[in-house]
């Protein structure tokens, strides 16, 4: 499989152990974010994968032991054989409710449910989405990091048609919100992924929120989980 290159921002740190990266997706303006994370033994965990160009694999591949890829939803595993490929010896990890989808590209090797991460990270499904998503929690020394997937964007308007229907008309765009697309596709249940949303923003140390599109959190992420489990 050739190894496909979308246009896309370099590595960000958001911790000693959390980088982000903002990437393109093929033919329509909503972009990506892959974020990861490293254990204290210098693994690293790959949550929704995206190709990176060359600089930035060796980039990465400075980082760590690429360890564990996570496919965090059906949606998201255009990537994932690349990196299958590439890295014959990651584990893929995949949502209950999204592995029969994520196998028709890549083999999963373990659920959220299976899987023993290493200290300081965790995987667990979010309440409400039937198993089809979760959430991913990494402890660093300045707080928890939560990296949600589409049950969670913070999309800002933009310019086009596009923004104009699906940000404006659909009201996906503006603020941190489950989007409408994912209370039709992705919530089963929204007074249960309200209850949980309640929970994680109980978190004592929780630092920041990467969603699956858009905007890093990283002011008030309680009160933001709170508005936006207030707004299902």
């Amino acid at each position: 499989m050739s190894w496909r290159v979308l246009p896309h921002e370099p590595l960000r740190s958001l911790s000693e152990n959390v980088w982000i990266v903002d990437g393109a997706l093929p033919g329509m303006p909503l972009r990506r974010t892959m974020t990861v994370a490293r254990s204290d033994d210098g693994r690293l965990l790959l949550h929704s994968a995206i190709a990176l160009d060359e600089a930035g694999m060796a980039e990465l591949s400075a980082l760590g032991e690429p360890t564990w890829m996570v496919v965090p939803s059906r949606f998201h595993r255009m990537d994932a054989p690349r990196y299958k490929a590439r890295y014959p010896q990651l584990q893929v990890l995949a949502p209950r409710g999204a592995r029969k989808k994520v196998e028709q590209v890549v083999a999963v090797d373990a659920t959220y449910d299976e899987v023993a991460l290493p200290e300081g990270l965790g995987l667990s499904h979010l309440d409400g989405l039937k198993g089809r998503e979760g959430v991913l929690r990494v402890a660093s020394a300045d707080g928890t990091t939560l990296v949600f997937n589409d049950a969670l964007f913070n999309l800002s308007h933009g310019e086009g048609l596009f923004w104009f229907v699906y940000g404006r008309l659909m009201a996906n765009a503006g603020r941190p919100r489950v989007t409408n697309v994912a209370k039709l596709v992705i919530v089963a249940k929204k007074s249960a992924y309200r209850a949980e949303l309640e929970r994680l923003a109980e978190i004592p140390d929780l630092r920041r929120v990467v969603p699956g599109h858009g905007q890093l959190i990283d002011e008030d992420a309680a009160g933001v989980l709170r508005s936006v489990a207030a707004g299902l």
